[in-house]
Order: C-alpha cells, then structure tokens, then sequence
C-alpha cells in the first residue's frame, strides 16, 4: 500500500491539510473561504450546468434501451435485498445531514427570504430550495458516479477506480495513465476531506444534543471530543466485518430510527399541516426542479448572490466531494440490476424520502415558530441544536432527543465505513474485498482528519474546506459521462 506513489502523494496532502488544521485553524478556514469564493463567482454557472447535465443524462438513459442493459453477466441477480441496498445506499450519502439540517436549513431560507417576500411565499420558497438541495440533483451526481464505475467494474470487468472507464474506453497510453493517475489522486482527496468534514458537523449534533438532553451548559470542546473517541472506537468493529453484516446492519438500523422519528412527528404533530406542506412539496418541487437547476441569480443583488454561493453551490460542491466514495460504494452494492433499476432507485426513492423528511421537520418548525414555541433565530446562533430544541416542544422528548443522537450517530459510523472501505479499494487497484488491516488503516487516517475539523468548531469553516477540496470533481464526472457514453454505443440493445 504505501509503496504507491499515488497514496503516498494523497496522504502527503491530506497530512498537510491536517497540520495547518491543527496549527492555523483560522488559517486554513481564511484560506479555503477566500479559494471558493474566487471559485463560485467565476464558475459557478459551470457547477450548476454539469448537476443539470448529469440530471437529464440520467433521466434519458433510465428511459432508453440502454436502461435494460444489466450491471453484471445476465444470470446474475442482485447481492443485496432492496430494502438494505436502498438503506445502505442512503445511509452513505447523506444520512446525518438530514438529522443536522432538517429544521434547520428550511427556517435559515425562511428567515432570509422574508425580507424579500410575504411570510407565506417565503416558507414555501424555503422549502422548494431545501427540497432542491437535497433532491434529485444531489443523487443524479452520485448516481451517475456509480454507474459508471458499476458499468465498466461489472460489464468490462475493470477495477473499480475512478480511472478505470478511462483506459477501458481510450486505451492504455501515456496520457490516459497520466489523467486516470491524476483522477484517482483527487479523488482520493476529497473523499478523505469531505468525509472528515461530515464526520466532524455529525459529531456537533451529537455533542449539542447530549448537552440539551442532560442539561449541561456551556458543553465545549471536551464533550466533542470525547463523542469523536466514543465514534472511533464505535466504527472499528464495522470495519472488520463483511459489508452484509457490518454496514447493512447499522444501516438498517439508523434508517429505521429515522422513519420512526418521522413518523412519530409527522403523528404526533400537527398532521394535518404537515401533510398539505408535503403535498404541495412533491408538486411543487417536480414542477420546478429542472428550471431550478438552471438558476445562477445573476442578476440580483449581491445579497442574493452570497446566499446562492453559501448555499446552492456550496452543497452541489459537496455532493460532488462525497461522489468518489458514494458512487463506488454505491457502485460495489448494486451488482445484478439493470441500469433502469438502478437510475430509478437511486434518484427517485432518496428523493421522495428527502421531500418527505423536510416537509415534516421543516414544516413543524415553521408551526411552532410561528405558535411561539421555539424561537427560528437560533438557526443564526447555534444550527446544531434546531432540531432537539424543536424535538423538546413535543411529547416524550428524552425518548425522540435521544433517538435522533442514536440515529446521527449510527449515521456517521456508516459514512466513515463506506469510505474507508472505497479508500481501501483505491489502495489495493480497485479490490472489491480489501482486507482489514487496510479498511483499519484508513479508518485511522479518516478519524484523524475529523479531529482537525472539530478543531475548527466551525460549520461553516468545515464547508468551505470540503468546497475547496471537491472543486476538480466537477471536470472529472463529465469526462466519466463520455466515457460511458461512448460505450454504451458498442452495446447491442
């Protein structure tokens, strides 16, 4: 393993991210928001674009004859059920997020929008530009990541790296080796910093939600660290298992905690006005996504802009970051579909579940904000504590509070498992069972980077650092998007 010159290089960066972390918080925050600034403002058009290409890309090949083709040799059968492949594959790409920003982010555009419009029209803008963020474009990234890497892994028999469908498709030559080289380094990059980043907001959650649980004021540093030693050693049993048995179980079970947190609210709740935010939701959302994608704000003001940037790009950056170890963990899971199955799956059942979670969480925050139960402007002083403090203005409050810390924190061991499985993979040449030394070794390397992100106790520094870090993602998935496309025209459908 560490004679590869790749990884070596890869750890060498990531080390030094870290060490400037540790040393120069404020630094390397400074340093990263001033970087994707720079960034959004001259590309950002090019961010949103490459999301809406890999949208209706997708949607096209579901719906085409390509969609029949199946991911593996045509006697084969899917490893996993769908159920687990389904919470396996949500649970890695954006489980705790859901858990972090579910009240949270529809309240923060709320609040913002208000003073643009009247407070009816601004609620359900919110929740039209949450549904985005965590809709169909976010899963076309990561979807269409993984099926190329699962085409060319199962059809051409490639290993499952990044670089591979480029050798497959335009030879062995100096300079496909150069680029996949260079695509398998980057990628390796952002998975190790976008997941540390997740790791160290999830870590937050739990932290705040503990300290409202048992009362403890003015919970620092110490609580979150010692949540991050209880989170390493929680994810290094997992790491030893088989996928079947380690990351399948605690997914299950994080994803059956959520649904019973959602459940429970949305019944418990007022159902009613949840259920007509939902239902407008789903209309309103598949009636505005795909122009929505196309919106770059341009022409407002400079306000606006800085919203857009913070927000929109920021997110389709980091699902972008996410995508290498997504997308290939998504990719190892879903032998034996069809591409149809697959695209279907992946971008419509998450979706559907997002929308759902949101117009439940968001739209009961929006109902005791406005019945005077919990106070919306502590989005601006503390995002991580929104969801407990609303959680707290319900019936059996320890019992719900405590669920969601459980569940945030099954949802982070599952994230850190899924990478370092994919990062294991990238150090054995694209292995699809790594052996245990190495999955362990990565683990190591990834808590290590969390640490420094909690360091930074900062969420809006971690974004930026993940921001930065993802950028030569967007180049690399559209050159993936050739490739396959070009070879899907030598199949025979």
């Amino acid at each position: 393993m560490f004679r590869n010159p790749m990884l070596l290089i890869a750890l060498s960066l990531t080390a030094g991210v870290a060490v400037w972390g540790i040393f120069d918080t404020q630094g390397l925050a400074g340093f990263a928001a001033a970087q994707v600034k720079v960034a959004f403002r001259s590309r950002g058009w090019f961010v949103m674009l490459t999301a809406s290409i890999l949208l209706l890309t997708s949607l096209w090949l579901a719906f085409s004859r390509y969609g029949n083709i199946k991911l593996g040799r045509e006697h084969e059968v899917p490893e996993f059920s769908t159920i687990s492949w389904l919470t396996m594959m949500f649970a890695a790409g954006m489980g705790v997020g859901l858990l972090f920003y579910g009240s949270a982010e529809p309240i923060s555009h709320f609040l913002f929008l208000v003073d643009y419009t009247g407070k009816e029209q601004a609620a359900t803008e919110a929740l039209l530009l949450t549904y985005f963020h965590w809709g169909l474009h976010a899963w076309a990234i990561y979807g269409f990541t993984a099926l190329v890497l699962a085409y060319f892994g199962f059809r051409r028999d490639t290993p499952q790296m990044v670089s591979a469908p480029v050798i497959s498709v335009f030879g062995r030559t100096r300079w496909t080796r150069t680029v996949g080289w260079l695509m398998d380094l980057l990628s390796i990059y952002a998975i190790a910093i976008g997941l540390a980043g997740s790791v160290a907001m999830g870590v937050f959650q739990v932290q705040d939600g503990i300290a409202i649980l048992f009362n403890i004021e003015n919970a620092g540093l110490e609580l979150a660290l010692g949540v991050f030693v209880v989170l390493c050693l929680a994810y290094l049993l997992p790491l030893t298992m088989d996928l079947s048995k380690g990351m399948a179980t605690l997914s299950n079970a994080a994803i059956f905690l959520a649904v019973g947190l959602l459940i429970y609210v949305l019944l418990v709740g007022p159902t009613s006005f949840l259920m007509n935010n939902i239902t407008e939701g789903i209309g309103m959302y598949f009636s505005k996504v795909i122009p929505q994608g196309f919106m770059t704000y341009s022409l407002y003001d400079e306000t606006v802009r800085n919203r857009f940037s913070d927000w929109t790009l920021n997110y389709m950056v980091w699902w972008l970051a996410w995508a290498p170890f997504v997308g290939v963990f998504i990719a190892r899971i879903s032998r034996g579909r069809t591409i149809r199955e697959f695209l279907m799956g992946v971008l419509l059942v998450p979706t559907v579940f997002s929308i759902l979670w949101f117009g439940v969480f968001g739209g009961i925050g929006f109902f005791e904000g406005a019945a005077g139960n919990l106070d919306p402007t502590i989005v601006q002083t503390n995002i991580n504590q929104t969801s407990f403090l609303l959680l707290d203005t319900l019936p059996l409050s320890f019992l719900t509070v405590s669920a969601t810390i459980v569940a945030a924190f099954l949802f982070i061991v599952t994230s850190v498992v899924s990478a370092a499985f994919v990062l294991s993979m990238f150090s054995t040449g694209g292995n699809s069972n790594p052996s245990v030394r190495i999955k362990l070794i990565w683990g190591a390397i990834l808590g290590a980077l969390g640490l420094v992100m909690i360091l930074s106790n900062s969420v809006e520094a971690v974004r930026q650092i993940i921001a930065l870090s993802a950028s030569p993602f967007v180049f690399i998935v559209l050159f993936l998007m050739v490739c396959l496309l070009k070879a899907l025209k030598k199949e025979k459908v």
